[in-house]
């Protein structure tokens, strides 16, 4: 099913992409669309996290949704999914909200990357924990809510970002907790439009993030030559 990638990257990256192992947490506006792309870029060994189920809210923005599989588990649509894509998918599915005191029951391999698409921030700094403890890549989605425009999103660092109420949060709880505060994010540097307690979303920022995540990882397993 490569026939087309192949040219692009070699039979060696593809090779070395097929034998990455992931960790995504959280398949939702942004986590879905990390996932497709992984799944259609050639990955094979994939753990995804989620306990949620489909509501009629997602409808408008998360991937794996329609009308016929409301609330239904994620992860079992996921699994369904993507399992007819590829055959020789290793994709395994956890259905839970990870929490500090559940964490360690659920992430016990180690990975090469771990990609976090959740929305917890507790959890987010936790898997920041888990990386740098197990020398572990990680990046990490940021605020993709209250944003309409794709074209401010960018990958830097946590450091570095700036219009994000999630990032600052998550800046201030990683330097208390004295972690590196230099990972790799996506983020948007859009103004958030408005105050609502309703996290409106639209599908184009949190389906970008999402894709920038995947291509972060698959650039940097193939390195490409600019």
């Amino acid at each position: 099913m490569f026939e087309r990638l192949i040219p692009l990257i070699g039979e060696e990256n593809l090779n070395k992409i097929k034998n990455t192992k992931i960790l995504l947490v959280g398949i939702g506006g942004v986590g879905g669309l990390t996932l497709e792309c992984l799944v259609r870029s050639g990955f094979e060994n994939i753990t995804i996290i989620d306990g949620d189920t489909i509501d009629e809210s997602n409808l408008n923005r998360q991937l794996i949704t329609n009308k016929e599989n409301i609330n239904h588990f994620k992860v079992d649509e996921a699994l369904n999914r993507y399992n007819k894509i590829n055959s020789s998918l290793n994709l395994k599915g956890i259905k839970a909200f990870l929490t500090k005191e559940n964490f360690q029951n659920y992430i016990k391999d180690d990975y090469d990357y771990i990609i976090d698409a959740c929305d917890d921030i507790f959890i987010k700094v936790e898997l920041i924990r888990y990386a740098e403890a197990k020398n572990i890549k990680i990046i990490s989605a940021l605020g993709t809510g209250k944003k309409l425009n794709p074209t401010y999103l960018q990958i830097t660092t946590l450091d570095k970002t700036e219009n994000d109420p999630l990032a600052k949060k998550l800046r201030n709880l990683v330097r208390k907790e004295n972690l590196n505060i230099k990972i790799p994010v996506v983020f948007s540097k859009e103004e958030v439009r408005n105050k609502d307690k309703v996290i409106a979303s639209a599908i184009f920022v949190p389906a970008t993030a999402g894709i920038y995540l995947a291509n972060y990882v698959f650039l940097d397993i193939i390195k490409p030559q600019e």
